[in-house]
């Protein structure tokens, strides 16, 4: 099924020359294609089934154990110039970068299957939404961008009328860790990568198109695309607020999009509804809102910590026709991650679950399955205009000083919220856990140029006829002095998004402090939980002191990206800084006045 576009079928030409595979398959996206792919990958062990009966429709897959996450210090941003990639990017000179990554091409595919994957980031009919072809040598990649893209005959019919896409390449070649490169050229709407078949090394139309070249695009075009989840949450008088919410990987994103009201809020007829859980593009609309579409199609959800504790829709949405990868086996073939019921008797590599070699599931496993097998699925997932946005939520992971939630007073206080999000590392990327580390908007792995560039961008949609969302900042993850969560979590953080609902519906007052606007006495709604007063006001302290010096490492990290900094941000950095100042002066001139 070649293709009508001449651009595209030359460089389908020109990729066959140089990797040189025994076949070529253009893809179409029917059922009768997946289901010969997955049965193709179970004759060669590729996938292995898992119970039928409890599970239909899933599969098991396992990566090498080097391959396991994403590669952060071996994906490049090429930018020609290499002050536009910034320091959050790795960079290498493009002509070096395609000769390097070339070379590894060269006969990669003999023997092999090269299938030609065309898909559509959004929905099909979006003007929101974007396209791009994946040449790939894995029937892995294939099924799971099936999964997650809308794959096939229709994105190649739109890419043939538009006459433009973003080409990606991909080979696992020899899943060798020294010869493993995820390259982005933003200025050619290319993306390489060679070495890896991690999901979101592999699967090129998600974290390499949906972000590092998608950001690119969005700043030449005028629009967003962020690491967001997004969720509608309907109050009782039947109004829909649409929330975007940053947060880095593997903290909490999947469980927020698919939050269960607790039972009292369930009662009195609040609903949630699930419209993605990674990616959002945003774009301003004709009456000044911006409006988000998820650019995705599936959930590739983090396995561990996910069970009916925690988040069921998510266990029910993977009930059937799922890929997992990397997961664990009880003896009756079922999938299994810590968190579950159950005895895992197979651990992640394959072998009889012995303690001793770590735990049963990797702690990055992961599951693939499409967004609308989500109970809480909106259908407004498929709108082609997108989801007007009443709140832009930033988060991370801080056990101290943060408070549970604060608004920024305008805009621009937003955007510096959003520049200093810092965060404890988890296992979706390679390296260290538990550190930490400055994530602004939760894009440092993903922001496909110099982040200084970036805040400017963000900063550009304050226009005076933009009706922009408020921004808040939330931490679920304080601690008490003995190491424990203070705040419930999961279901329970509705009750902070109802009141940021009310502070968009104008219905509360909150309290200013030199950070942000918090919850005043009694706004907060906390009947039913087991949360006394004291650890609700440690929620919600603002140590003074300690944010002082939390302001100066900002103010740091700010001045790390150079002239490029927008001086706006310096100078809202500066009047945070000074607002606490005079908190922490005043008592001492209240003394002295006395």
């Amino acid at each position: 099924m070649a293709s009508t576009l001449e651009a595209l079928d030359h460089w389908v030409t020109e990729v066959a020359a140089m990797t040189r595979p025994a076949r070529i398959h253009w893809c179409d996206g029917t059922d009768g294609e997946y289901r010969a792919l997955v049965q193709q990958m179970l004759e060669s062990g590729t996938l292995i089934e898992l119970n039928q009966q409890t599970h239909p429709g899933c599969y098991l897959h396992r990566s090498h154990p080097s391959d396991v996450a994403r590669v952060e210090h071996l994906t490049f941003v090429c930018h020609p110039d290499e002050q536009d990639a910034g320091p959050n990017n790795h960079w290498m000179d493009p002509a070096a970068a395609h000769a390097k990554i070339d070379a590894l091409y060269d006969g990669c595919m003999e023997g092999r299957t090269m299938y030609v994957v065309p898909y559509c980031m959004g929905p099909i009919d979006s003007p929101l939404a974007r396209c791009g072809v994946e040449i790939t040598d894995s029937p892995y990649v294939v099924v799971n961008m099936r999964i997650m893209t809308r794959m096939g005959a229709a994105a190649q019919a739109r890419i043939e009328r538009e006459g433009h896409f973003v080409k990606g390449l991909h080979s696992v070649g020899e899943l060798d860790p020294e010869r493993r490169f995820i390259m982005h050229f933003p200025a050619e709407l290319t993306i390489k990568s060679y070495g890896s078949g991690y999901g979101g090394n592999a699967l090129l139309g998600k974290k390499c198109h949906a972000l590092r070249i998608a950001s690119h695009q969005a700043r030449n075009e005028g629009w967003l695309a962020e690491h967001m989840l997004i969720v509608g949450i309907e109050n009782p008088r039947g109004e829909t607020h649409y929330i975007a919410a940053a947060f880095p990987s593997a903290c909490g994103k999947t469980n927020l999009a698919m939050l269960i009201p607790p039972e009292g809020y369930r009662r009195d007829g609040w609903k949630v509804w699930t419209v993605g859980d990674d990616i959002c593009w945003m774009r301003p609309g004709a009456d000044g809102r911006l409006y988000a579409i998820n650019p995705e199609a599936g959930f590739f959800g983090v396995a561990p910590g996910t069970s009916d504790e925690t988040n069921p829709n998510a266990l029910q949405s993977v009930a059937r026709d799922a890929i997992f990868t990397n997961v664990a086996l009880t003896a009756d073939s079922q999938p299994w991650w810590e968190g579950l019921p159950g005895t895992p008797a197979i651990d992640w590599q394959g072998r009889p679950f012995d303690p001793a070699h770590g735990p049963a599931a990797h702690p990055n496993s992961r599951f693939t399955v499409a967004a609308n097998r989500c109970p809480t699925w909106s259908a407004q997932a498929e709108a082609p205009q997108g989801v007007p946005i009443s709140a832009i939520v930033f988060g991370g992971r801080r056990p101290s000083l943060l408070p549970l939630v604060m608004e920024a007073r305008d805009w621009t206080h937003g955007v510096l919220m959003g520049a200093a999000m810092g965060s404890e590392t988890t296992a979706a990327a390679t390296g260290a856990v538990g550190v930490l580390r400055r994530d602004s908007m939760a894009m440092k792995p993903f922001c496909g140029y110099h982040y200084g560039d970036y805040f400017r961008h963000w900063l550009s949609f304050d226009q005076p006829d933009a009706v922009l969302p408020k921004i808040f900042h939330v931490n679920w993850f304080r601690k008490d002095k003995d190491g424990t969560f203070l705040w419930p979590g999961y279901g329970d953080n509705l009750r902070v998004l109802e009141w940021m609902i009310q502070r968009v519906e104008g219905r509360i007052e909150g309290v200013q402090t030199p950070i942000g606007i918090l919850p005043a006495a009694g706004e907060l709604r906390v009947d039913g939980l087991n949360l006394d007063g004291r650890k609700l006001d440690v929620l919600l302290d603002v140590d003074h002191v300690a944010w002082r010096s939390e302001l100066a490492a900002i103010g740091d990290y700010l001045a790390s990206f150079g002239s490029r900094l927008p001086e706006a941000l310096r100078i809202e950095q500066q009047r945070v800084a000074r607002a606490l100042d005079n908190v922490i002066e005043e008592p001492r001139r209240e003394a002295m006045a006395r």
